[in-house]
């Protein structure tokens, strides 16, 4: 059985605020007792807001290249220069969307810069810097507090090429393997498996993502049951390499 709780009672995360004290007082006040296995699925904006990942668009200053772009895509120039700043290379510019590639190697609209529950106006919210490193030091505090063994895991929401709709996925993940590998077992017609490799730590992050919708408040779940490993972690191994990416 899978279980999911969300927990509640987290305030308006701030620069500079201590997230893992936070999240272990919600936790507690929502009478929720930690057990080995568990998963933490915590949303990015409060991971970067928390790690001081926003900017203030009246700081900033467009480049004539981001004026360039502006123009074509009618986003507010100050704004894509963040989005800028924030990528590698623009993967795709049409229709008035950009499709960065982000320094980690995320591929996702706007650098996955976002200006949604972002406490300010003319604010935004940057990815962090490190989303590993950001799950493993809530992993490390909130383990220790608890003394369970336990997976944390920072989620987005990204949109997905040849499908309509957005989803989860895993960032920052640590204290769990992110795939459950399956390569070796047999079906049920007793085909032996040769390329079964889940992606289980973007499935535990849409099974978090049901209960963390934008206008509920949810920052983070408690996931339960789900199929995880004992593993250093890292969500950047989900990143496809080039040689073997077909599409690119």
């Amino acid at each position: 059985m899978l279980t999911l709780i969300p927990i509640d009672g987290v305030p308006r995360v701030r620069p500079g605020d201590d997230l893992a004290a936070i999240l272990l007082a919600a936790i507690d006040a929502s009478d929720v007792r930690l057990a080995d296995g568990d998963v933490l699925a915590v949303c990015q904006k409060v991971v970067s807001k928390a790690e001081g990942a926003v900017v203030h668009l009246a700081d900033v200053e467009p480049s004539p290249f981001a004026a360039r772009v502006a123009a074509t895509t009618g986003k507010d120039a100050r704004l894509v220069e963040v989005i800028l700043r924030e990528s590698r290379r623009i993967v795709r510019m049409d229709r008035g969307h950009l499709i960065c590639e982000t320094g980690p190697g995320w591929v996702c609209a706007n650098a996955g810069v976002d200006a949604s529950n972002s406490l300010e106006p003319d604010s935004v919210i940057l990815l962090p810097r490190d989303a590993d490193a950001s799950a493993e030091a809530l992993r490390a505090r909130v383990a220790a507090a608890r003394g369970v063994w336990l997976g944390v895991i920072v989620t987005d929401t990204f949109g997905r090429p040849w499908r309509e709709g957005l989803t989860e996925v895993a960032l920052g993940v640590a204290g769990i393997d992110p795939f459950l590998d399956l390569r070796g077992r047999r079906d049920l017609d007793g085909r032996e498996l040769h390329h079964t490799v889940m992606a289980v730590a973007d499935d535990i992050a849409c099974a978090a993502g049901l209960l963390m919708l934008k206008d509920r408040g949810v920052p983070a779940v408690l996931v339960r049951g789900a199929p995880v490993v004992p593993g250093a972690g890292g969500g950047h191994r989900f990143v496809r390499p080039p040689e073997s990416d077909l599409f690119r």
